[in-house]
């Protein structure tokens, strides 16, 4: 069952799936807050709790460079803002430029005639790979899905947003989230999981389907990564059981951390002592180099 609306004074106060708008997700829609896997993330190093704060009360405004990835994911999800196509290459000109003013302002993304075939192309290269296609076929599920439910340790209230939601059938459910990126070769995505901690974003989205009963142990979570140049090609990652694993002890401990901060109220920085810095082992390397 999927709700529509939050439940008390325009928040959400139950678990549940939610069909909701995304900006209201990232507004945090849950009564008293919510974690999210992102936050999760910003609260461990190479980050800290400060630096998670300071963005949860300050969230950073709209960028650029995030609207083909955003128009992409409106033409593979099928949800999202509108896009609106600027019929000129360059956005120079006042005129153009109120126009482009116009559209963010309504919660649009403005695209350059380029970009627009670009986003198109990259939606048909998704339809057309064998797996990924049927991963995102509307007749089997829904997308932008939010999920809301209690951690049972900690009692932190956790969200998440999928990217697509799987209708219940009899097989093992298959949950995916789509990517775009610069390179989809294998040994690059490897470097962006643990680079930006796609690991525990895998662990935090089953963790929220197995709370709300939607999944089982047996559920598995792929990522579909695909590149943002031509010919657009598409790689479909499942994570292993070691990644899982590393994700899952630093998901704990940032449900621990966020707990521990709300209830001191205190969000600390990298340390609160004097530091002791080493040599990295480059530097030593380095340094016996030049005296050789």
């Amino acid at each position: 069952m999927t709700a529509t609306l939050p439940d008390v004074d325009g928040l959400i106060a139950d678990p549940g799936v939610y069909d909701i708008p995304e900006h209201l997700y990232h507004a945090d829609p849950v009564l008293g807050r919510s974690l999210s896997s992102t936050g999760a993330r910003r609260l461990l190093p190479p980050n800290c709790p400060a630096i998670f704060r300071h963005e949860q009360l300050n969230p950073p405004a709209p960028k650029k460079v995030w609207d083909i990835g955003t128009a992409a994911h409106k033409l593979v999800l099928g949800s999202g803002p509108d896009l609106v196509r600027i019929d000129a290459d360059e956005w120079r000109t006042t005129k153009v430029k109120e126009e482009v003013a116009e559209v963010r302002a309504r919660g649009a993304v403005p695209l350059k005639p380029a970009e627009h075939d670009q986003v198109h192309a990259m939606a048909d290269a998704i339809r057309a790979h064998r797996v990924a296609g049927a991963l995102f076929d509307p007749t089997y599920g829904r997308p932008e899905q939010t999920l809301v439910w209690q951690d049972d340790q900690t009692g932190v209230w956790c969200r998440a947003r999928l990217d697509w939601l799987p209708n219940p059938h009899g097989g093992r459910l298959i949950i995916p989230d789509y990517k775009t990126c610069r390179s989809a070769a294998p040994a690059d995505i490897q470097r962006a999981v643990f680079d930006h901690g796609y690991h525990q974003q895998d662990a935090w989205y089953r963790a929220g389907t197995r709370a709300l009963g939607l999944a089982d142990e047996t559920a598995a979570f792929v990522f579909v990564f695909q590149e943002k140049t031509a010919p657009y090609l598409v790689t479909v990652v499942q994570l292993d059981e070691n990644a899982q694993r590393i994700a899952e002890d630093r998901n704990r401990r940032a449900l621990e951390i966020y707990h521990d901060c709300v209830e001191a109220d205190r969000w600390p920085g990298y340390s609160d002592d004097i530091t002791l810095i080493t040599p990295p082992a480059w530097a030593e390397y380095r340094h016996a180099e030049e005296l050789s």
